[in-house]
C-alpha cells in the first residue's frame, strides 16, 4: 500500500516493496518512485517546458513524469537501467499518440552518450548525484536547464552561499559551471518506497558563456583551499605539505620554460569537466573538512614559524597578501575571489597541476 508503513523482518532486510503493477522497487538502486501527482505537475510546470522542447529524463521508472512530459514538451528521450522499467514504459505508452515522441534508452546514464536535449528533467538514483551533475555540465552543446530531484544536504551544497555550512569545494565548481536554483522541498512520503531522507528539487542553468578557466589546475587550487575550509589561508598555504608540493611543481615549470626558450606552455584547451564527476564523487555528502571552526592565524605545523623562511614561501604568502587573502577563510570566499586569487597564483608563476 502507497505511503503505509512497512513492517521489518528480523535478519530479512528490506531490499524492494511491491508495485501495483507487479513491479517491485529496488532501494539498492536507487529506486524511488514518485507517487504525488501534485508534486509532479508542480516539478513540470516550474520546468517551464516549451512545446519545442526535447526533454532528456534520467530514470523514468514507471512513467508517472514521462506522461507529463510528453504532454508538454516535443519529444521525451528516457534513460532507464532497469530492463522492466523499460519494458513497463513501452507497454504503457504503446498504442498512445505519445509512443512516436518516446524514444527509451536503456543502459547507465553515467556510461550512455547522451544525445541533443533543451532540458533535462530527472528523479535521480541519489548515489550517482555528483558524477550525474558534472557529466550534464560537460555535455555539449549546453542545454537551456536542468531540474533535478536531489538528496535535501546535497541540494543545500549545490544552492549554499559563501558562509554557509554546506558551502564546499562541490559548490564552488557547481557554481562556476553554473547558476543553481532552488525550487521545492520535498518530504520523503512522497515516494514509494519511501527513502531515508528528504529532497529537493533545483534547477541547474549552464553558464553562457563559460568561465574559462583549466580543469585540472582548478581542481587542485580548490583542493588545497577546502584542505581545512575554516582555516585562514595563510595558515593553509604555510604548510610543509602544501609549500613543498606546489614549490615541486614551480620548479617543473621553470625548468620546462628554461628548455623551451623561454615561451610559457600555456596551450589553451578546452574544458573537460567528465573527469571532475569523478574526482567529486568523493565528496557527494562529506564536509569537506573536520569541523575545525576556531579563529586561527596560526601555522598548522608546529613550529613551521620558527624555521628559516625560503624564497618559494615568501612568494607565495606575497601573493596572498597582494590581494588581501592572508586572512581569509575559503567557506567565506566568493566563486569571483577564488578566480582572482587563482590568477594572482598564476601571474607569479605557481602553478596547481
Amino acid at each position: 500500500m502507497a505511503g503505509g508503513k512497512m513492517k521489518k523482518e528480523k535478519g530479512k532486510p528490506q531490499q524492494h516493496t511491491p508495485y501495483q503493477g507487479g513491479i517491485s522497487f529496488h532501494k539498492s538502486k536507487g529506486q524511488h518512485i514518485l507517487k504525488n501527482p501534485l508534486l509532479v505537475d508542480a516539478i513540470v510546470q516550474k520546468s517551464g517546458i516549451k512545446s519545442t522542447d526535447v526533454i532528456l529524463e534520467i530514470g523514468p521508472g514507471t512513467g508517472n513524469l514521462t506522461k507529463k512530459l510528453l504532454e508538454a514538451g516535443k519529444m521525451v528521450i528516457a534513460v532507464e537501467i532497469d530492463p522492466r522499467m523499460v519494458l513497463e514504459l513501452q507497454r504503457r505508452f504503446q498504442g498512445t499518440p505519445y509512443s512516436t515522441r518516446l524514444k527509451v534508452i536503456q543502459g547507465d546514464v553515467l556510461r550512455t552518450e547522451l544525445p541533443y536535449f533543451d532540458i533535462c528533467v530527472a528523479n535521480i538514483p541519489y548515489q550517482i548525484s555528483s558524477p550525474l551533475t558534472f557529466k550534464l555540465l560537460n555535455h555539449q552543446p549546453a542545454f537551456r536547464c536542468a531540474i533535478i530531484m536531489f538528496q535535501r544536504e546535497f541540494a543545500m551544497r549545490l544552492v549554499a552561499q559563501p558562509g554557509d555550512k554546506l558551502y564546499c569545494r562541490l559548490t564552488v565548481n557547481t557554481q562556476l559551471l553554473a547558476r543553481v536554483f532552488h525550487l521545492l522541498k520535498v518530504g520523503k512520503n512522497n515516494f514509494r518506497p519511501p527513502p531515508k531522507v528528504d529532497s529537493s528539487v533545483v534547477r541547474i542553468e549552464p553558464r553562457k558563456p563559460r568561465i574559462e578557466v583549466k580543469q585540472k589546475e582548478w581542481d587542485g587550487f580548490l583542493r588545497i583551499c577546502f584542505n581545512r575550509k575554516n582555516k585562514t589561508l595563510g595558515s593553509i598555504f604555510r604548510q610543509k605539505n602544501v609549500l613543498s608540493l606546489l614549490e615541486k611543481n614551480y620548479k617543473t615549470m621553470q625548468a620546462l620554460k628554461l628548455s623551451q626558450g623561454g615561451s610559457q606552455e600555456e596551450t589553451d584547451t578546452k574544458m573537460d569537466f567528465s573527469s571532475l564527476g569523478d574526482s567529486m564523487a568523493d565528496q557527494g555528502m562529506d564536509m569537506d573538512d573536520d569541523g575545525d571552526d576556531d579563529d586561527d592565524g596560526m601555522d598548522l605545523e608546529g613550529g613551521d614559524a620558527e624555521e628559516e623562511q625560503s624564497e618559494f614561501k615568501d612568494k607565495v604568502l606575497g601573493v596572498l597578501k597582494e590581494g588581501d587573502f592572508e586572512e581569509k577563510r575559503s567557506s567565506k570566499l566568493t566563486l569571483q575571489e577564488f578566480l582572482y586569487l587563482l590568477s594572482l597564483f598564476n601571474k607569479a608563476g605557481i602553478h596547481f597541476s
